[in-house]
């Protein structure tokens, strides 16, 4: 199986330097905006091509790290202090001497491949004329794009050693992409052989339309002629088309395309020919919730093929196992989730809709245990002095249940995100809130809950601290409950009435404003 052990770029997009180490099946790119995914992707696209002119298209300005640039003009400007850019892929090992060798940043004898933008040396006397200038001016122009082998051996897109294809679902209706999908996909499907035979088969077929179909029109005409056209740009690649039931897939919704388009991808013909390497790019979307669930159980069944996903999904992020998943954005390095337990990478895999990306991309987080918590905690907190706010101070809440503290508690022991789980404490506090969570004593984490067993649970907390207020709210027309019984049987209603009606006047239990003014600091 043709795979990517290891990435490494060197002042590519927002990337000055970046390593990652690949799984051999799956590699889920998560991170907030600008965190570096899609840069990873457009890298592998660029080297795996093996194309000069798609590098081209791009623009060198556009991959350069802009901070090495500006550092570099805001410098003495000197020639061989020119920042040079790479993007190194190291491969598993293919069994061809022309890939193997040490011409790679690490200087190991392995399989790979490099891309590499360079000052081009016979240029060096216009370089310094450009770098005297007192502008801001970088020589963009007199930069060598070259695509090598670790044995230094150029490479060409004709013999690319790793077939790839990029899905880009922002991309899905436009004409460019879709006729470079299939050319791909056709490529990965039919053999060298296969392909000139069908060309020749076409070629033949359209000289023999031009002069049978057309040859009785054109006999009609004095001196100009209809024919058919036979250019490059006119091939049997270009004009091939995906259909599903005859019907041409860019004819269907932006959703069944992208389906169909990774279904496609995917798949092993009878031959066993398929792609390597899939780049996806967000493929949620467009997709309805159940269109998502079959991808996910797609790529979930995959063999024999390496993928790449950038996504902001919950459900495609922990559905196909977080410890396939890479966090960009969190300190120079990525961070792989490898290291998460089985039993925790499991249980979000079956639990129902969780919110663990969100919880991987947060600096601050409060877990509560329920509905009435989560409601009420903004209003809350925004009691504590001074114009605070959840969102000010980077502080996200999330609601999940009372077995589902450790799951989250695991990720943010291994990511370090400052934790405070805000938790009933069930009528035992030493045991349910101390010794359960003895393995997360950590300065970043913290359990919060009122030490009272008479005080179990929120709402009577809640109620006991605000009970003129709630009496006055909820005992009215009451006959057999009290205002505290009403409170507990019907909490989500009872928190947004106390929202709507008295945010303002209500008090935080004790332990919920220590969770506060910890999460804070």
């Amino acid at each position: 199986m043709n795979t990517i052990t290891r990435i490494i770029l060197s002042n590519f997009k927002r990337f000055e330097t970046f390593e990652l180490e690949c799984d051999e099946s799956l590699n889920i790119l998560i991170g907030g905006n600008e965190a570096g995914k899609s840069s990873v992707l457009l890298a592998l696209d660029l080297a795996l091509s093996g194309s000069r002119s798609k590098v081209e298209a791009i623009g060198l300005e556009t991959l350069f790290n802009l901070d090495v640039v500006n550092r570099f003009l805001a410098g003495k400007k000197q020639y061989d202090d020119l920042p040079k850019l790479f993007v190194e892929l190291y491969l598993s090992e293919q069994n061809h001497s022309d890939l193997n060798g040490k011409n790679n940043s690490k200087g190991v004898v392995c399989d790979g491949l490099r891309m590499e933008c360079e000052p081009i040396d016979e240029y060096s006397k216009e370089i310094a004329e450009v770098l005297k200038d007192e502008h801001h001016n970088f020589p963009f122009e007199f930069y060598a794009i070259k695509f090598m082998t670790f044995a230094d051996q150029p490479y060409l897109p004709q013999r690319r050693p790793i077939k790839h294809l990029v899905i880009d679902s922002s991309q899905i209706n436009n004409e460019y992409a879709t006729r470079e999908y299939t050319r791909s996909v056709y490529s990965a499907h039919a053999t060298v052989l296969e392909r000139n035979k069908h060309e020749n088969l076409y070629r033949k077929s359209k000289s023999v339309f031009k002069s049978g179909a057309l040859g009785e029109l054109n006999d009609k005409l004095p001196n100009y002629k209809f024919a058919v056209r036979t250019n490059p740009r006119s091939n049997l690649e270009s004009d091939l088309v995906i259909t599903e039931l005859d019907i041409p897939i860019d004819s269907k919704g932006k959703g069944r395309q992208c389906l169909i388009k990774t279904e496609f991808a995917l798949m092993r013909n009878k031959s066993g020919h398929s792609l390597d390497v899939l780049l996806l790019e967000e493929p949620e979307n467009h997709l309805s919730h159940s269109n998502m669930k079959r991808l996910i159980a797609r790529i979930s069944e995959s063999e024999k093929k390496q993928l790449f996903i950038a996504t902001h999904s919950n459900q495609i992020c922990a559905r196909l196992d977080l410890r396939k998943a890479v966090l960009l954005g969190k300190g120079a390095s990525p961070v792989r989730l490898k290291d998460l337990s089985e039993e925790t990478a499991t249980f979000f895999i079956k639990a129902p809709d969780n919110n663990v990306l969100e919880f991987a991309l947060s600096a601050k987080v409060m877990l509560v245990e329920g509905d009435a918590e989560f409601i009420l905690l903004d209003a809350l907190y925004k009691k504590h002095p001074g114009e605070v706010t959840l969102e000010k101070d980077g502080v996200h809440v999330i609601s999940v249940g009372g077995t589902s503290f450790k799951r989250y508690l695991d990720l943010a022991k291994l990511l370090g995100i400052k934790t405070a789980v805000v938790r009933d404490n069930d009528g035992d506090y030493q045991s349910n809130c101390i010794d359960r969570y003895a393995e997360y004593a950590l300065p970043h984490i913290q359990v919060f809950s009122d030490k009272d067993p008479g005080r179990r649970t929120f709402e009577i907390c809640f109620y006991q601290d605000n009970k003129a207020i709630c009496d006055e709210l909820f005992l009215p027309g009451r006959v057999k409950l009290t205002a505290q019984e009403y409170m507990l049987k019907n909490k989500t209603e009872a928190a947004f009435e106390l929202l709507s009606k008295k945010q303002t006047d209500l008090s935080a239990p004790a332990y919920l404003s220590d969770a506060i003014a910890w999460i804070r600091a």
